[in-house]
């Protein structure tokens, strides 16, 4: 056991710009999973929905942007999977390695394999890999940080830069590959570059030293037959449920954003009654729920760059670029541009304020305000026709919903590390992700309300209730904070 010790004091020396080394390792292979994960999601819908003259699959558009809605909630469904297997099974550090594994099957799939069957079995494999990745990779880097170290917040800010580069580039080079060549060879892409991101993961292995090895709470031989039957019957009612009618392509939406709901519901008050969750670890539990509430709606508008402003970027957005039109999916990369450009802003700003910075609760409510006002503006053009909008005001626009995004969501990954209890670390991750599914599979749900003819209801009403809802959690934010129990 002395040998584990001695290892692991020189790798927390070892820094990088100030962090841990590890960093740099989690920030590459986060790059690319989210390089091969927007690069295939920003052209999926268009696959879907385009005719088959055009390399589409000729869908219904309310259906494509459904099942693009839906398949996002699911891979955030699949987090918890992911935090499972690395609490019980494989620890968190080999389950990153394995669902980059997987995600990359599921790019190939998508490539290689004609119509829905490709479809079905790629998006299954990318949402069980990216589950198994996100949600490690995040808490991952938790550990490369004590308990109240106050870099924390920076390096978080910085593997964000990582998501949000890789968020970024993929779109760009799927949507001309898609406009060029056809879709599959932008799903290609994704493949390749998932394998990059693998590469140097095991090229660098060695930065995160003992870091996510360990198996926090081992699975006994006894339960694996019981575990094998659940994961069956599951599938089953899956199957059941999709043979049968219950369950189809255009009520998939409002399915997964019902079962994650039903989930969280669970999770909670599994948490809130376990034996295993002192008293002081309940109450932060507890304090968590608003901010959970806040984070689905604030996502359930921001994913919506992914279903209703993909089809609005291919209908309504004048994509020309001095005398040069842009593909339409290019929608995916605007917004980490300004990411990218805010983040060390940001990052600054935090550490300079250290503990005068507004509170968690304050900033989610800033943030969830800030993205029903951006969301409004595009209300300004309810009444025009046709390819008008012009390319810069969406720009600036997006501009709007970065720096909500900015506000909340590093902050969001953050504050569930610290509220989480001991015996539930990754698991209240997976919980953090659930509230982002059940926004992104909202933006599915929603998606099906959208028409051009009015689009001033469409973006007032959705606007205006998110506004309300971010209003409320400033008023509680004071609430909020008691509850944390010294956690800023």
């Amino acid at each position: 056991m002395s040998g584990v010790a001695h290892h692991a004091k020189p790798v927390s020396e070892r820094t990088l710009f100030g962090h841990p080394i590890g960093l740099a390792n989690l920030f590459g292979v986060e790059l690319w999973e989210r390089f091969s994960f927007y690069g295939m999601v920003t052209i999926l819908g268009y696959y879907l929905y385009y005719s088959t003259t055009d390399g589409g699959l000729a869908l219904e558009k309310s259906t494509a942007t459904g099942i693009v809605g839906a398949y996002g909630g699911l891979v955030y469904l699949s987090t918890v999977l992911g935090g499972w297997i690395a609490d019980r099974v494989l620890g968190m550090e080999r389950t990153v390695f394995y669902g980059g594994v997987v995600v990359m099957a599921g790019h190939i799939a998508l490539a290689v394999l004609p119509g829905l069957t490709g479809v079905g079995v790629g998006l299954v494999l990318v949402a069980l890999g990216s589950g198994a990745l996100k949600a490690n990779a995040s808490s991952l880097l938790g550990t490369l940080y004590d308990k109240n170290d106050a870099r924390a917040d920076g390096g978080f800010t910085l593997f964000y830069l990582g998501i949000n580069l890789g968020a970024f580039a993929g779109p760009l080079i799927t949507g001309v590959l898609q406009d060029h060549v056809g879709f599959h060879y932008g799903f290609g892409a994704a493949a390749i570059g998932m394998a990059l991101g693998l590469t140097q993961y095991v090229v660098f292995r060695r930065n995160l030293g003992t870091h996510g090895r360990e198996v926090p709470n081992p699975l006994p031989r006894t339960e694996i037959p019981r575990t094998l039957l659940v994961v069956a019957v599951l599938a089953v009612i899956v199957a059941v449920a999709a043979l049968t009618g219950v369950l189809t392509l255009s009520n998939l939406p409002d399915m997964t954003t019902g079962v994650i709901v039903l989930a969280s519901i669970v999770y909670f008050a599994i948490m809130l009654t376990s034996s295993k969750v002192d008293a002081v670890e309940r109450t932060r539990v507890r304090a968590f729920i608003p901010l959970f509430i806040a984070n689905a709606v604030f996502w359930s508008l921001f994913q919506q760059i992914f279903t209703v402003l993909a089809v609005y970027s291919d209908e309504r957005i004048n994509w020309n670029v001095f005398g040069w039109t842009a593909p339409s999916n290019w929608i995916g990369s605007m917004e980490p541009v300004w990411i990218i450009a805010l983040s060390p802003l940001f990052a600054i700003l935090w550490t300079r304020l250290g503990n005068r910075a507004p509170s968690t609760p304050r900033k989610f409510a800033l943030g969830v305000l800030g993205m029903g006002a951006a969301f409004m503006l595009f209300a300004l053009y309810s009444g025009t026709e046709g390819k008008t909008v012009p390319i810069l005001f969406v720009f600036a626009v997006l501009a709007g919903f970065a720096i909500s995004e900015l506000l909340l969501s590093p902050i969001g990954l953050a504050v569930t590390t610290k509220l989480a209890p001991n015996a539930f670390r990754a698991q209240m991750m997976a919980l953090y992700f659930f509230s982002v599914g059940i926004g992104t599979s909202m933006s599915g749900v929603l998606s099906k309300f959208y028409d051009p003819s009015h689009e001033l209801a469409y973006f007032g009403i959705t606007g205006l209730v998110t506004i309300a809802v971010g209003a409320v959690v400033w008023a509680i934010a004071p609430w909020v904070s008691r509850h944390m129990e010294g956690v800023h």
